[in-house]
This record gives C-alpha cells, sequence and structure tokens, in this order.
C-alpha cells in the first residue's frame, strides 16, 4: 500500500513537472513604495475618472508579500531590491551583497544572462539608484552611486533608460572619469536628454542602449510635458529591442512612486502608479502575442508615507475624484510660488488663492455643502500659514488629501506587506503569503 501511495505521488509530480510552462519573457514591474493602498487609490481614481481599473491589479495570480529586510521589518529600497532581485536578505543600504557587506549575492538579471537571455533595466529613479542597481551593482552602500555606475557599465546589460547617472559616491570630492564616456567605451550606444526622437528610432540590432532621459530622476507624471518621455516608451522600445529567440529578463522600476509617497502627495502618487500601469498594459500587449512564453509580474519593494484608505475628517467616505482638480504636484507649486515671490516681492497670500485655485481646484468663497472644493476656515488657514512659513505646496497637497480621504501615517517607509500579481507562463508560482526574497528564487527556478 505504501508503495502504491509512493508510486502515486512520484508520477502526479512528474505530471506537474511535465505540465508546467516555462517562460521565454520575463518582464517583472516593482512600483518603489507602492503597497496595496497606493494601488487600490490609483484604482478608484482611475475607475472614477473613466479609465478603467488598473491592469495589474487584475491579473489572475495573486501573492501578499513581506518585505522586511535583514536587520529591521522596515525595510529600506537598497535591501527590498537586493531581496527581490537576487533571493537573500540584507541589511538596509545594502546593494548585491549579505548582510556582512563582502558576500557578493547573484541577482536573477546576472543569472539569466549566464544562461544566454537579453538582460534590461529601466527606471524613472536615476539609473544606479538602489532598486536598478540591485539587479547589477554589489555595493555595501547605496550610496556608493559612482561605484554602482561602474558595476552598471561592466554588466554588459543590453538595455538601460530612465534617470541619468547619479556620478558621485556619497562625500567624493575628487571628479573621476565621466560615466557615459566610460559607458561609450565599453560599447554602449548613449543617449541624453533631448534625444527622444533619436531613442524611439532605435533599431533591433543596434547593439547595447543606455538611455538617459533625464538629467538626474525624470520629472513627476503629474508635471511632464508632451515632450517627455514616458514609463510605458521606454517599456515599449525595451520590449522592441531585448526582443530575441533565446530569451530576455526585464525589470521595469517605476521608482518616483516613492517619491510622492515620501512628500505624502496623494495627486503625485497616484499619477506615477498609473503610470507604471500603462507600462504595465504595454507588456500585456506584448505577452497577447507570445502568451505561452511570457511571464509579467508585478510588485512593489516597500510602503512608502503610510497610505490610508480613509481620513477622519472624510468619515466613513472617500472622493478619489477630487484628486483630478490637482494640476501639479506640491513640489512644483512651491516653485512656482518662489518665482512670483521673486519677481514680486509683495506677492501675499491674497494673490496666490487665485493660484491655488487653477492648480488645485480650490475655492475659496461658496457653500461647502453645495460645492466639495470650498474650503472652511481651518483649512484656509493651513493654507495661510503654509505660504507664511514657506511651505505652500506642503499645505496644499495637506488639504487635498483631506479632500479625498486620504490620510498619511509617515513621510518615511513602513512595513506594511505588498501585494505581487502574475500572469503568464510560470505565474502560478506566485501566490500565497510569500516573502520578497521567493520573487528571485522562483523567477530562477523558472530560467532554462
Amino acid at each position: 500500500m505504501k508503495k502504491l501511495l509512493f508510486l502515486t505521488v512520484f508520477v502526479c509530480c512528474l505530471v506537474l513537472s511535465a505540465g508546467e510552462k516555462f517562460p521565454k519573457y520575463i518582464i517583472l514591474f516593482i512600483g518603489d513604495g507602492m503597497a496595496s493602498p497606493q494601488r487600490m487609490v490609483a484604482e478608484e481614481f482611475a475607475v472614477k475618472s473613466g479609465h478603467g481599473k488598473l491592469a495589474m491589479n487584475h491579473l489572475p495570480f495573486h501573492a501578499t508579500t513581506r518585505t522586511a529586510s535583514a536587520n529591521s521589518l522596515v525595510t529600506d529600497s537598497a535591501a527590498a531590491g537586493t531581496a527581490i532581485a537576487c533571493g537573500e536578505k540584507t541589511e538596509n543600504h545594502r546593494i548585491g551583497v549579505g548582510p556582512d557587506g563582502k558576500v557578493r549575492l547573484e541577482s536573477v538579471a546576472e543569472y539569466a544572462r549566464k544562461k544566454g537571455w537579453k538582460v534590461g533595466i529601466v527606471s524613472t529613479m536615476v539609473i544606479n539608484h538602489a532598486t536598478p542597481a540591485s539587479f547589477y551593482g554589489h555595493r555595501p552602500a547605496r550610496s556608493q552611486y559612482y561605484d554602482l555606475g561602474l558595476d552598471l557599465i561592466d554588466s554588459g546589460f543590453d538595455y538601460f533608460a530612465g534617470g541619468g547617472f547619479n556620478q558621485k559616491n556619497k562625500g567624493d570630492k575628487e571628479t573621476r572619469p565621466d560615466l557615459y564616456e566610460l559607458a561609450r567605451k565599453k560599447g554602449y550606444k548613449i543617449l541624453m536628454p533631448g534625444q527622444k526622437k533619436e531613442f524611439l528610432a532605435l533599431k533591433p540590432g543596434c547593439g547595447k542602449v543606455l538611455y538617459a532621459a533625464s538629467p538626474g530622476y525624470m520629472p513627476a507624471a503629474l508635471d511632464t510635458d508632451a515632450d517627455g518621455t514616458t514609463l510605458a516608451e521606454m517599456t515599449v522600445k525595451g520590449l522592441e529591442l531585448l526582443k530575441n529567440p533565446r530569451g530576455f529578463f526585464f525589470m521595469v522600476e517605476g521608482g518616483t512612486i516613492d517619491v510622492y509617497g515620501h512628500a505624502n502627495d496623494a495627486a503625485g502618487n497616484l499619477r506615477e502608479v498609473l503610470a507604471l500601469d500603462e507600462a504595465v498594459r504595454a507588456a500585456l500587449k506584448f505577452a497577447a502575442k507570445y502568451p505561452d512564453e511570457t511571464l509579467i509580474l508585478t510588485t512593489g519593494d516597500h510602503e512608502t508615507g503610510g497610505m490610508s484608505m480613509g481620513f477622519a475628517g472624510s468619515g466613513y467616505a472617500m472622493f478619489m475624484e477630487r484628486l483630478k482638480f490637482q494640476k501639479m504636484t506640491a513640489k512644483k507649486y512651491d516653485k512656482l510660488i518662489a518665482e512670483a515671490r521673486k519677481k514680486d516681492p509683495k506677492f501675499s497670500f491674497e494673490d496666490s488663492k487665485k493660484l491655488l485655485t487653477e492648480n488645485f481646484g480650490f475655492k475659496f468663497s461658496g457653500d461647502v455643502k453645495k460645492d466639495p472644493m470650498v474650503l472652511d476656515k481651518k483649512q484656509i488657514k493651513a493654507l495661510e500659514d503654509g505660504f507664511k512659513n514657506n511651505k505652500p505646496g506642503n499645505a496644499a497637497r495637506m488639504v487635498m488629501s483631506q479632500k479625498a480621504g486620504i490620510g498619511w501615517t509617515s513621510g518615511a517607509h513602513t512595513g506594511l506587506p505588498v501585494l505581487t500579481t502574475a500572469q503568464g507562463a510560470g505565474a502560478e508560482n506566485f501566490v500565497g503569503f510569500i516573502d520578497n526574497t521567493d520573487i528571485a528564487r522562483k523567477l530562477k527556478a523558472l530560467i532554462r
């Protein structure tokens, strides 16, 4: 009886193994600072704005994902990025190395390259920032930007795009050789800010590519004009250039979600999530052509800001649609007011009311019961105090969050788990309650 049971289990395992699909194309999306609240707030806004549900939220396989680092329940992007990329825990601030800062860890991107796959890395942050660097870098400190830039060049990966290099380690005083020139000498085709047309014209077979879409991290999606390069455009071009008979691994990071989480800027934050979702939609179009060969995976490295769907002042209600009135980030509004004050030293809070109405939809008169964008005395006082303290954008984004019914508990990261969703070949491996290290481990097991 025991032999029969063993034989039955053995045969079942063989059937499952034989039936499992292994992807030829792996596309991993990471929302920096994006947990369930960010995904749900963006979805509710998108639905109420007539754009429909987020594609990333409706991939068929789901997993709740723990994000703690080796030395803290609240991780930073370096440790979380390393866990997702390499499948091992490390301490906060370390990139691609173990907790002692010495043991070199192999990322899924490096593993894929070793197997003969092409590799691409895209981020809206600087390209040698913590999360993208976790896939090619090996340094004890994330602040070693120049050294991580050297790691990028030495990786030999096929495609990089996003924010341009940070060319200094923290504390550097001397000027070192230009990273772009070093990359060019290693065979990379370099495209700089202002060369979007040339970037979009690239064709398969053009060789290794490094596109710096902006000097630093990329402008906010909420602030970007029509000439700016989008995350979706960089994703589409990457899919085009990386496609090959052997296969590819492609990591795409919505890095600036984190920036506007730290700033507690709800409108800025959700627009970054929507920008990432547009990139996911582009990948889904690619997957529709190769459904049995493509794996799409979306996750976050941690939550930022302690965003909550609910605010004491709005009771049991939320009003995501009100965020449509915000036309720029709080950071850009600060610059707008600074410029106005520079032109006119007598520029007053009364003068700024017009700008607040134009850029945030706030109204300073009327019946709040009939028009929810009418401000009460407390909200007007908060805006006036922000103007006096040279923090007008900060005050405006706080009032806007209140109007929408969004709460914030932190200006930093939190220990909230994130949501991982998947579709395609091997997607069934990403279900249940998993650790972020499981992502790299499972992906490595799927690469053939």
